[in-house]
């Protein structure tokens, strides 16, 4: 694959992960109802990707054991963090979301080093980190519409979203599937069923508040959630996992553009300024390389092993 056609699907992927968390969050906003938004968005990117198998549109696997194992802790970790998103966009603003999203470095650079061979952050690296953290810090100080659900979610999705990042960059390049359409119907059909239960038992059917503009931003939404998991299995593929992250953090800034001229929820010119922080440090932070094997280490840890992905092409994308 050429580096003209790996920009493009990061391009892509850019673009629907920036209008992604907007959507989300009008959805939210009109239908109080975010597991039967995040079903809705799940069932029928699996049902697409079925019926384009069935009309032989598209190329998928037959349904195997040796699928289900993997691609069963993929939907747990898919699930469990796109749930705890869609549950902090419920409490708190677009920004408390994109500030933690740009920290993620801060804990990937850790994992990185434990688990992917990876060394320690340069000095330049060092910088960027305090910056975020700086940036972060900030801005909740300066977080005037403070609630302490929202930092729970948010908190919860920080957790999952580390294991989903490490985890899902070792599915990408590891499970051989016919093409990438089987990953995402595993990943979108599979958690379908806990999310179910999860919405009755939250008796979310009564609490519904249904009108035409909501209807059709659900629509939008399941159209949108189809495309962002193509296209985020395939960006997945082809760069880093901490690359993966920078380039999820630097497309926030169209967010917040969006966010600022159509939504009165967002935070304060302070806030912003501690974002924007946090997104530029983000941008200017360079992943580590990897650990060069001493002659007396007989051979990599048992974790290792198990996380480190196949070799990438340099036409797979380049580190910053």
């Amino acid at each position: 694959m050429g580096k003209f056609s790996a920009a493009a699907w990061i391009g892509v992927y850019m673009a629907c992960s920036s209008l992604m968390l907007i959507i989300n969050k009008l959805a939210i906003y009109l239908l109080k109802v975010p597991s039967t938004i995040l079903f809705c968005q799940l069932i029928s990117s699996a049902l697409v990707v079925k019926f384009g198998s069935m009309l032989k549109m598209i190329e998928i696997d037959e349904i195997k054991f040796d699928h289900l194992k993997p691609f069963s802790i993929v939907a747990a970790a898919f699930l469990g963090t796109i749930f705890a998103n869609i549950k902090t966009l419920q409490y708190a603003n677009v920004e408390t979301f994109i500030i933690f999203r740009a920290c993620t470095p801060l804990a990937l650079c850790v994992l990185d080093y434990i688990f992917l061979g990876r060394q320690l952050p340069g000095q330049r690296s060092v910088l960027c980190l305090m910056g975020m953290a700086a940036g972060a810090l900030g801005y909740v100080k300066s977080d005037d519409s403070f609630e302490a659900k929202g930092y729970l979610w948010v908190s919860i999705w920080f957790i999952v979203f580390l294991f989903d990042m490490i985890f899902l960059k070792h599915a990408a390049d590891n499970i051989q599937v016919k093409s990438n359409w089987t990953r995402v119907f595993y990943s979108n059909f599979l958690p379908c069923v806990p999310l179910a239960a999860i919405g009755l038992f939250d008796k979310e059917n009564e609490k519904v508040e249904w009108s035409l503009p909501g209807a059709l931003i659900l629509l939008v939404s399941c159209a949108m959630g189809c495309a962002m998991s193509y296209v985020s299995w395939m960006a997945r593929s082809l760069i880093t996992s901490t690359a993966f992250s920078i380039v999820g953090n630097s497309c926030k800034f169209i967010t917040i553009i969006i966010n600022c001229l159509i939504w009165e929820n967002h935070a304060s010119p302070t806030g912003l300024a501690c974002l924007s922080v946090c997104l530029v440090s983000a941008f200017f932070y360079e992943q580590a390389p990897p650990r060069v094997a001493s002659p007396s280490q007989k051979g990599p840890s048992p974790s290792a092993v198990a996380l480190t992905p196949v070799p990438e092409q340099d036409n797979a994308g380049e580190e910053s």
